[in-house]
């Protein structure tokens, strides 16, 4: 029996909307107005491995991998598992480095462009 992990490149949350009609917990969604240097908790089902020693890109998530260009560079600070009723949970804090407000690229794999 294995051990199901997945890793991810970048942290992709749900829209804001997703809480307010009551489908997601708020740590699962990307505040209404990020900060530069703010720090925000975050939770995704499943047990989740993050990078942390650099930034990453921020994404909203559609779900089935739908993904939005990077909204933000953020770096992790700390991610944590743990079991919820019966399901493994990853849970944790991001701080936001940069937002982005254009198109233009801002990561090439997993390097930060400047």
């Amino acid at each position: 029996m294995g051990i199901k992990v997945e890793f991810n490149p970048d942290l992709a949350l749900r829209h804001i909307s997703e809480f307010r009609a009551g489908r997601r917990a708020i740590e699962e969604c990307i505040p209404d107005q990020l900060e530069i240097g703010k720090t925000y908790p975050f939770l995704k089902a499943d047990q989740r491995l993050y990078w942390l020693e650099g930034e990453l890109p921020l994404v909203e998530t559609k779900g089935n991998q739908e993904l939005s260009r990077p909204l933000a560079s953020v770096v992790i600070l700390e991610a944590t598992h743990f079991v919820n009723q019966g399901r493994v949970c990853t849970k944790g804090f991001y701080r936001v480095e940069q937002i982005f407000s254009d198109d233009q690229p801002h990561f090439d794999g997993w390097s930060r462009l400047s």
